[in-house]
């Protein structure tokens, strides 16, 4: 995810403050208080309650920092993470459970187990684009998992961050879990601490910064990233087709990082193709989007810029048309397009949609993998071998077909980059697997001490008996 929030500029505390928040988690979290089942339970159900009481402050928020209609802002923020919630806490029980593992025979009587164990102290950084959700859906894990969290917003949406910060002291544990707002100055203090595990939500280059600063203390870290998610299109229904492309491509104005970033569509579907593309951005936000209540704007004058420099990169075949002060861009479909232009280089993050021509599925294929891993990849097809084709023949962190984007409403399926669209993966479970240590428990009495025939001397009866067991 494009821009993401260590390296920006914003008032933030002092490092001082930073570092006496940060102890104080940690002695909150080193007296226990946050491994109980009960008090885990307590701060789920106290999220759930927050993004329900709470809908209208954030969604206020949500429009004051990104214009995101209140049903979208409520689909892809409020809901998604109170599902997220909600999900945790129906296998709560499931999730802490040990497990017992078999004792081979040479070792017998003993017994051995795994079980789940909180990291500590975590820090969660989250980016601008979904302020809500991709701040809390990480805490709903780690706090399901008995950690105390640092969580540190997106000063790009200070409206949100705002938000998130006055409330959460009221729903939440205020000792194990604190919000540091602030720009580059709080998040290098943050990140000259200690932590037991870092999840970044961002952008390649500042995810760098955060290993490299993870690095100090051996940190695990979780990287959420993204990339160039590509769509392939070969055959089906076309106008379901354009629809479902849009649809997620300009959710938050194209400011998605599973969004496809561009459509490969082969010569022979390419004709029906754009022009459904046309047909249904028309119908999506009407003839003039400016006018549409249900389209985002970019988050600020510096992305504005970035993105209506890239128009040059091809024939503008719908769009093109913006207005920096109040930082719309209205959705353009570009045809035409070169691989080398410069809307092909990085991750769009915005409502452009280059459609790129290619013989076939091979060609698209090779077009996909010679380029860094993306972090999810889609094929609209109709062919089922086509589909198995595209799985074996694509790395990405996800494989969709015939849908973009909706994926990462299924809270068992792990969400998560691979290459340069990150590390780890999360959602469901898996948050709950991301921010645990499986721990191995081994118990053997010594009443009877069997093991002695594994102590030296080493003798030909003990070699043999030893080659037997083991």
């Amino acid at each position: 995810m494009s821009a993401a929030s260590v390296e920006e500029t914003s008032e933030a505390l002092p490092e001082a403050a930073v570092s006496a928040t940060v102890a104080a988690v940690r002695r909150a979290y080193d007296a226990g208080r946050t491994r109980p089942l009960a008090w885990r339970r307590e701060q789920l159900q106290g999220l759930i309650r927050m993004l329900a009481d709470r809908e209208a402050e954030f969604s206020a928020a949500l429009a004051a920092d990104l214009g995101k209609n209140p049903l979208e802002g409520y689909l892809t923020e409020l809901s998604i993470t109170r599902s997220e919630a909600e999900y945790a806490l129906k296998h709560l029980s499931q999730w802490t459970r040990s497990t017992k593992v078999p004792v081979p025979l040479g070792l017998q009587p003993a017994s051995a187990k795994t079980e789940p164990q909180p990291l500590g102290v975590v820090l969660i950084i989250a980016p601008w684009n979904y302020p809500v959700q991709l701040l809390l859906a990480p805490l709903i894990g780690a706090l399901a998992a008995g950690n105390a969290a640092v969580l540190k917003p997106s000063e790009l949406a200070p409206a949100t961050s705002r938000v998130i910060a006055a409330l959460l002291p009221q729903y939440l544990d205020p000792d194990a879990v604190v919000v540091v707002e602030g720009g580059q100055e709080a998040s290098t203090a943050l990140l000259a601490e200690r932590f037991d595990h870092i999840f970044f939500t961002g952008g390649e280059r500042v995810g760098r910064v955060v290993l490299q600063a993870a690095a100090r203390y051996l940190t695990p870290v979780t990287l959420e990233l993204g990339g160039k998610s590509p769509a392939v299109v070969l055959d089906g229904n076309f106008t379901a087709i354009a629809r479902r492309l849009l649809y997620g491509k300009l959710l938050n104005a194209g400011q998605t990082c599973v969004a496809p970033d561009y459509v490969l569509v082969t010569e022979a579907a390419a004709p029906k193709l754009r022009k459904a593309l046309v047909k249904e951005l028309a119908g999506l936000f009407g003839k003039d989007p400016a006018k549409s209540a249900d389209l985002g704007r970019i988050i600020n004058a510096q992305h504005w810029d970035r993105l209506h420099g890239l128009l040059d990169s091809g024939t503008v075949l719908a769009g093109g048309r913006g207005d920096r002060d109040s930082l719309y861009l209205e959705p353009t479909i570009l045809t035409e397009v070169s691989p080398d232009s410069a809307v092909m280089q990085e991750e769009i993050f915005g409502p452009i949609l280059p459609v790129l021509t290619v013989k076939d599925l091979e060609e698209a294929m090779a077009f996909i993998n010679a380029r860094p891993v993306p972090l999810a990849s889609y094929l609209y097809t109709q062919s089922a071998p086509a589909r198995q084709s595209f799985e074996r023949g694509v790395r990405a962190g996800s494989v969709n077909h015939n849908v973009s984007t909706v994926q990462l409403a299924v809270p068992g399926l792990p969400f998560g980059g691979a290459g340069a669209s990150g590390t780890g993966a999360y959602h469901g479970k898996y948050t709950f697997d991301t921010f645990s240590q499986l721990r191995p428990v081994f118990t053997k009495g010594t009443a009877l001490d069997t093991l002695k025939v594994a102590y030296p001397p080493y003798n030909g009866i003990k070699a043999r008996l030893l080659r037997r067991l083991l």
